[in-house]
């Protein structure tokens, strides 16, 4: 229900805009905020009094223009009630994803803003990002929440990515809510593949924390062996670390990546017939 009817107000306050600014990176500043923030605060004294002559004392210049500015991937435009919207849009490999929404107030110019509204996912920080910045330094605030968003949205598509394109290879899949943890199992060759993945931290979109290790199917014997058609069956080796699957993990896209690990398995298991690094069950 917050999110349909922010989407609305949103919409309305971008139709009833007279112009619509677009700002460089540079051209984004406090002092741009300060604008916005003086702006809001006066149309909502001006609307308070009760007698036109004293809304006459108001400049009117203040009020005949209304701007919504557009800083890379975020919307930012004036509120009824002396609030400052933030619309962020969020894409992946150039395709538009979710809209988000954050709403800020202040009860005057003086005081400092509060995260009164939003329409971000509850497991991202928005709480602890409102107490560490939006007091000292509200457009970090605004950016930082606008990282954080783009990061998960990119995880979580690339998850959603290697589902659609090697789902019949994976076995299993798991993930953390704000996919900053992600798990997942293939088997092929006769050997299980864990792959195992961890964020640095939510703003990131590629892994820190790496490891993908081969694990027979069988331990009854030593060495690989062939079958009549020459095919290597890896059921009999040791688990042994994919140092060529993390390395590509650490630079590429997940699905990227994916494709690397499966297109070069076979032959990096021939290569480490016998256990380079043994990984304890």
């Amino acid at each position: 229900m917050i999110l349909e009817r922010l989407e609305r107000e949103f919409e309305a306050a971008c139709a009833s805009q007279t112009q619509e600014v677009c700002l460089d990176i540079e051209q984004w500043n406090d002092g741009l905020l300060a604008t916005i923030r003086e702006v809001v605060h006066m149309e909502a004294d001006r609307k308070a009094m009760q007698s036109p002559e004293d809304a006459r004392m108001l400049p009117l210049s203040m009020f005949q223009d209304k701007i919504t500015y557009k800083v890379g991937t975020k919307v930012i435009c004036c509120l009824e009630g002396a609030r400052i919207g933030i619309q962020y849009d969020t894409f992946f490999a150039g395709e538009p994803r979710e809209q988000y929404h954050c709403v800020l107030e202040s009860k005057s110019f003086l005081e400092k803003m509060t995260v009164i509204e939003h329409t971000v996912p509850f497991f991202l920080p928005l709480r602890e990002a409102e107490n560490d910045l939006l007091s000292s330094n509200a457009m970090k605030f605004i950016d930082h929440i606008g990282d954080l968003l783009q990061a998960y949205v990119d995880r979580r598509e690339q998850v959603r990515l290697i589902k659609d394109l090697y789902g019949n290879q994976i076995v299993e899949l798991y993930h953390s809510l704000p996919y900053h943890m992600i798990e997942f199992f293939l088997e092929d060759f006769d050997c299980k593949v864990t792959v195992s993945l961890r964020y640095a931290d939510l703003l990131s979109i590629l892994p820190t924390g790496i490891s993908v290790v081969a694990w027979p199917m069988s331990q009854s014997k030593k060495s690989p062996t062939r079958d009549k058609k020459g095919k290597v069956s890896f059921g009999n080796m040791g688990p042994m670390r994919l140092s060529y699957a993390e390395s590509a993990l650490r630079t590429l896209s997940l699905p990227e990546a994916f494709a690397e690990i499966v297109l070069n398995l076979r032959e990096a298991l021939e290569q480490n017939s016998q256990p380079q690094d043994p990984v304890s069950a």
